[in-house]
């Protein structure tokens, strides 16, 4: 990557983020699934963080561009576009069991397949 190619740079910019993403993920399942369903305010709270790391990670996504994602086939694009739809319009019908699994197995993923050691 250098001063010379643009586009590369802004797509590292775009990887590092997924990265910052991914460690907040790991943070949040590393409380546990009890204390992210938790009553009370520090479960709501923990739920909206993983629900808005979801969202964060399928915008970056959606900005990087085609050629790098069909460089990646085994990351699964449209599954995330979709969740981050549902979690952005159907806040009610989020499954947080879901949300929980996506950041403890997806993410992980997603990271591993462009290139990350997770």
């Amino acid at each position: 990557m250098t001063r010379d190619d643009p586009e590369a740079a802004r797509v590292q910019r775009r990887l590092d983020d997924l990265a910052a993403f991914g460690a907040d993920a790991a943070y949040t399942v590393g409380l546990g699934i009890e204390a992210y369903l938790a009553d009370g305010p520090h479960g709501r709270i923990l739920r909206n963080s993983g629900r808005h790391i979801l969202i964060q990670v399928a915008t970056v996504a959606e900005k990087l561009p085609a050629e790098f994602k069909d460089a990646h086939p085994s990351v699964d694009w449209v599954a995330l576009a979709r969740m981050r739809n549902l979690i952005a319009h159907r806040y009610d019908k989020v499954d947080d069991r879901l949300v929980f699994s996506a950041l403890e197995r997806r993410i992980p993923a997603l990271l591993a397949a462009v290139g990350f050691a997770v």
